[in-house]
């Protein structure tokens, strides 16, 4: 990792905050000006400590109001078999993270958004219960968000 001075960092909590900022408006809240700023955020870019900016949508606006997290057990603990379930799930628009886990009775652990209830019922067993080697499928359903955030922190980086 190259060394992030104060500017790096400034960018990059700026833009987790509000990527839609003008690079003049982001020039003046980081104390550059716009030339050097905009210079530094193509740097991030290139660098790859931005690797895209995205709208953030209200899902309850798009009526998806069921945020589910699931457990899958899988019957292999084999490569072939655990890239046959990624494949699988990639192609899963309900799934927004699957990642594999460990320190619990699963191997995968994803978090599904649908509309409602009926809809997770269809996913859940015209799709994921379908999927081969999956041989448990454990759900907890979110009641409240209490938090959600894609701002990563930054902290530890300062020197």
């Amino acid at each position: 990792m190259e060394k992030l001075d104060r500017y790096d960092l400034k960018i990059l909590a700026e833009l987790q905050h509000d990527a839609r900022i003008s690079n003049q408006e982001l020039a003046e809240r980081i104390g550059l000006s716009p030339s050097p700023c905009s210079r530094r955020v193509k740097q991030l870019e290139d660098d790859g400590y931005i690797v895209r900016q995205v709208a953030l949508l209200d899902r309850k606006k798009l009526g998806l109001s069921l945020t589910a997290y699931v457990l899958i057990g899988m019957d292999r603990h084999t490569p072939e078999r655990f890239e046959h379930f990624q494949e699988v799930i990639r192609q899963c628009p309900e799934v927004l993270e699957c990642s594999l886990v460990t320190g619990m009775e699963a191997d995968y652990q994803l978090k599904v958004v649908v509309p409602d209830m009926d809809h997770y019922q269809q996913f859940l067993l015209g799709q994921l219960t379908r999927i081969e080697g999956v041989t448990s499928v454990r759900s907890s359903f979110v009641l409240n968000q209490v938090l959600s955030s894609t701002e990563l922190p930054l902290g530890h980086l300062r020197g």
